[in-house]
């Protein structure tokens, strides 16, 4: 039987079509909030198949998704590659800044040690293969280079990506070096996923709208291009899902340049663009914005009939423009996944 998702992102037009959400677990949720206070911090949380498992399955049996994605997260990477990384109650991550060559000498790739520290990772993912309902799609998924390197280079989350872009256009010898880090390591750990049960892969890119048109080229699109050449030569069959979020226009040099098998978009695309310019060329996934869903009622009800009456005639799958936020109501989620369930 091959999943609704995966049909989707092999082209075919499914109604209804399948969805899942990005951050479906997560702090809007109760019962995430209860398993979330037995760990003593986010990356321990990350890191304890137990827990992890669980949060995966939450919101699977609430609202039916078509997909389970794994519970993890981006700065696992650079945190397997020595980084300290931490996440501070009230601040988020923080991380020790990378801005010299001095600074990438620090990192340690050596791939049995990499491996061995995102072991709980894999084990969240084998767990998952038995533990998800078989009609179920399974997402594994990293952050993208140019994303996860904002976070290493500024040492926290950024606003305005001052420093980060400033060090890329002024030496970016030192900067192509902490992609090109990035790309080898995302590439083994994605592979690695697969290995253990992925069957669908989202590389995210939240970060890539900051970028010039020749920035977006250099840093979204080769290392995802690369990274999406690397893993499929050792699975060819895998689906990858790419999320260069902000990118406008450049979505469709995206698209085309990457290899992705679909492209999920963020809600400022105009949804009659996305099906004339993006649907003829890959399988879209989005774009419902996060905080209609936190709104709910008649408003958020008439926007995702509209978006499926826009997007539903060719290969789609819902989602939303970004991740849940933490004030999201779960009876909205539940009311979103019922007028999904029952479109015609």
């Amino acid at each position: 039987m091959t999943k609704r998702l995966i049909q989707a992102l092999e082209g075919k037009t499914l109604t209804p079509p399948p969805f899942w959400l990005m951050r479906q677990a997560g702090r809007y949720l109760p019962e995430y909030m209860e398993t979330r206070a037995k760990s003593k911090n986010f990356l321990n949380f990350c890191y304890s198949p137990d827990l992890a498992v669980e949060v995966t399955l939450q919101p699977l049996r609430r609202y039916s998704m078509d997909a389970a994605i794994l519970f993890s997260d981006i700065l696992v990477i650079p945190d397997a590659l020595g980084q300290k990384v931490e996440f501070k109650v009230g601040e988020g991550p923080q991380l020790e800044p990378i801005r010299d060559q001095q600074g990438l000498e620090k990192l340690d790739f050596i791939l049995d040690g990499f491996h061995q520290h995102l072991a709980p990772v894999y084990e969240i993912l084998r767990r998952l293969t038995k533990e998800i309902p078989k009609e179920t799609a399974l997402i594994g998924f990293a952050g993208a280079p140019w994303t996860v390197a904002t976070y290493m280079v500024e040492g926290k989350g950024s606003k305005n990506y001052e420093i980060v872009r400033g060090i890329a256009l002024s030496d970016p010898n030192f900067f192509q070096r902490l992609i090109d880090i990035l790309v080898e390591a995302t590439s083994s750990y994605l592979i690695e996923q697969v290995r253990n049960g992925a069957e669908v892969l989202q590389l995210f890119d939240s970060w890539a709208g900051v970028l010039s048109e020749n920035e977006f080229h250099r840093w979204v699109i080769e290392p995802n291009r690369e990274i999406i050449s690397r893993v499929k030569k050792v699975h060819p069959n895998i689906k990858f899902i790419g999320f260069p979020r902000g990118a406008g226009p450049l979505y469709v040099d995206f698209v085309k340049q990457t290899g992705v098998d679909g492209v999920s978009i963020d809600q400022s695309v105009p949804l009659e663009w996305a099906r004339d310019f993006i649907q003829p060329l890959t399988t879209v996934q989005g774009n419902m914005d996060n905080l209609l869903l936190v709104a709910g009622g008649d408003e958020m009800e008439k926007q995702v009939r509209h978006i499926i009456d826009v997007l539903g005639k060719g290969p789609f799958i819902f989602n939303l423009g970004h991740g849940i936020v933490p004030q999201t109501p779960p009876e909205n989620v539940a009311r979103l996944a019922e007028i999904i369930h029952g479109y015609k």
